[in-house]
């Protein structure tokens, strides 16, 4: 007999009923088999265009192999923090692969990039080191910045002016943070600009490129690549496992003087188990794919389909976003119309979830398309249909 449930306090029982009021209620849905274009939900098929994963390859069967074959060597779980005993070769081997791929000195692997950026925004930000970021940042960075106890202030998005008018109101240098490709948006920060402005200043310029490392630039080496920037300029790079890699977990790449300094005082690596190293290796295949010439062939069918994403949209009724990347958002304004066409795209075998506040600004709520190099022509040519037959339905 399951023992009886503590009664609810009546302030969390309001809470969920004005969420549900609102338009904001959430819910975790169950996916049946891998991550893939086609799922299963509830019994039931979907075409998904709501992954992160751009190149195809959490299914990649050299991936799953690789898994397989590192935990029957490695076992599974690594069994400790990086700087108690949970530090493998494998751990070892990949942060060489990435720093010698991104042109870095150092890289430090994390569990997620949420980790990621907790750590380095609150280990680096202090009331002597105010930190500036955009305002559409993800919310760990805003996160890691609240919790640095650092002056914090976030600048108009994709605004340099608006960065420098912040930076040159400091008393001191400190950190500047943008995202390399906005998560919500698909946009790409002008990194060059930024770049230019945060060395004149003297400023330590930090990009989280998770949406577009192994997406875009030069052997997949992401935003920095596409816009000519490498390590000299940037001297603080964060990526993720779990979207293009297709894996799971994130690095940050930096100097040795700042890996050193990470290592000594970013408590999210000091206090926390290091990554399987199953997963360690598993990603290891997966760069090596992403940087092969079946790498390139992925990232070509991906512009393929975003090209042709793009020229259908373009007639639609709706905001679409100025986005080249994997990333495009169909902006609907209202919480309760972007949840009734994800509902009408799913009773057309699509899944694509609404994304409203506090994700995105009030009355910004979309539909984020999220494209794969993994979508043949023939699936998003179905996307489009369909969205044509719901707006031109919401407009009689």
């Amino acid at each position: 007999m399951m023992p009886a449930s503590a009664s609810t306090p009546d302030w969390i029982k309001q809470a969920l009923k004005e969420r549900k009021s609102q338009d904001l209620y959430r819910s975790v849905r169950k996916i049946a088999g891998p991550q893939s274009t086609r799922v299963s939900q509830e019994g039931q098929p979907y075409l998904s265009f709501c992954s992160n994963d751009y190149l195809g390859l959490a299914n990649h069967p050299d991936l799953k192999q690789a898994m397989a074959d590192a935990a029957l060597e490695m076992g599974v779980g690594s069994g400790a923090s990086h700087l108690v005993c949970g530090h493998l070769d494998i751990h070892a081997a990949l942060e060489k692969a990435l720093a010698q791929w991104l042109g870095y000195d150092r890289v430090l692997l994390f569990s997620t990039g949420y980790m990621a950026n907790l750590a380095v925004i609150s280990a680096l930000g202090s009331k002597d080191r105010p930190v500036i970021m955009d305002k559409l940042n993800h919310a760990s960075l805003i996160d890691g910045a609240q919790l640095s106890g650092a002056p914090f202030r976030r600048y108009l998005h994709g605004d340099v002016q608006s960065a420098e008018k912040l930076m040159d109101r400091s008393d001191q240098a400190g950190i500047l943070a943008t995202d390399g490709v906005f998560s919500m948006d698909g946009d790409i920060a002008p990194l060059k600009l930024l770049a230019e402005s945060a060395a004149a200043r003297q400023w330590t310029l930090m990009v989280d490129d998770a949406h577009g490392l192994g997406c875009l630039g030069d052997d997949g080496r992401g935003a920095l690549a596409l816009a000519g920037l490498d390590a000299s300029k940037v001297p603080l790079l964060m990526g993720t496992f779990g979207k293009a890699f297709g894996v799971a977990g994130a690095f940050v790449a930096c100097s040795e003087d700042l890996a050193e300094y990470l290592t000594q005082f970013a408590r999210p690596f000091i206090y926390t188990t290091a990554m399987s190293p199953a997963v360690a290796a598993t990603v290891l295949k997966s760069l090596e794919v992403i940087r092969s010439e079946e790498g390139q062939a992925r990232r070509r069918r991906l512009a393929s389909n975003i090209e042709l994403f793009r020229s259908r949209a373009a007639d639609w009724p709706a905001q679409l976003m100025a986005s080249n990347s994997a990333i495009q958002p169909i902006i609907v304004g209202s919480n309760g119309l972007a949840l009734a066409i994800s509902e009408q795209l799913k009773a057309k075998g699509i899944l694509c979830t609404a994304i409203r506040p506090p994700t995105v600004p009030v009355n910004t709520a979309r539909i984020r398309i999220t494209l794969s190099a993994e979508h043949s022509h023939t699936d998003v040519i179905y996307l489009c249909d369909t969205l044509d037959r719901i707006f031109n339905d919401l407009g009689k």
